[in-house]
């Protein structure tokens, strides 16, 4: 599985650099939700889930963090360590983000409103599920 990372555009200048997301043009959704994880303690794991309908997009805004993803057939690593780069989660993408650098700020936009019904987190139920879907 290859990760769908979005390059997002980024201005420089002396005073610094801006890295912008245009929710219409860049993304593969426009964003109704957002939320940031930071604080992760040393070894503790994210994620562990699938969204049933959401997709998301997953940015470190600072320090580092690995993101594994596993669509129940093949399965990929990657580490996410810039504020421009958006690592896209498309909907039954099992995920687990772990190796949290101290300082990990990480912002998770999704597709649709939080809703309990759309996580799956135990992954033998998300392999049956999408051994239906094939």
């Amino acid at each position: 599985m290859t990760p769908n990372l979005i390059q997002l555009p980024v201005h420089a200048d002396a005073r610094g650099e801006l890295s912008v997301m245009e929710f219409t043009a860049a993304l593969p959704f426009v964003p109704v939700r957002q939320f940031v994880v930071r604080g992760v303690p040393p070894g503790a794991i994210r994620g562990q889930h699938a969204n049933r309908r959401v997709h998301e997009l997953l940015i470190c805004v600072a320090g580092s963090l690995v993101v594994t993803m596993d669509n129940g057939r093949e399965r990929s690593t990657t580490r996410l360590h810039a504020p421009d780069v958006a690592l896209h989660l498309p909907n039954m993408v099992w995920s687990e983000q772990k190796e949290f650098s101290a300082d990990a700020v990480m912002v998770v936009l999704a597709s649709l409103p939080h809703d309990g019904e759309n996580y799956i987190r135990d992954y033998d139920e998300y392999l049956q599920a999408v051994a239906r879907l094939s």
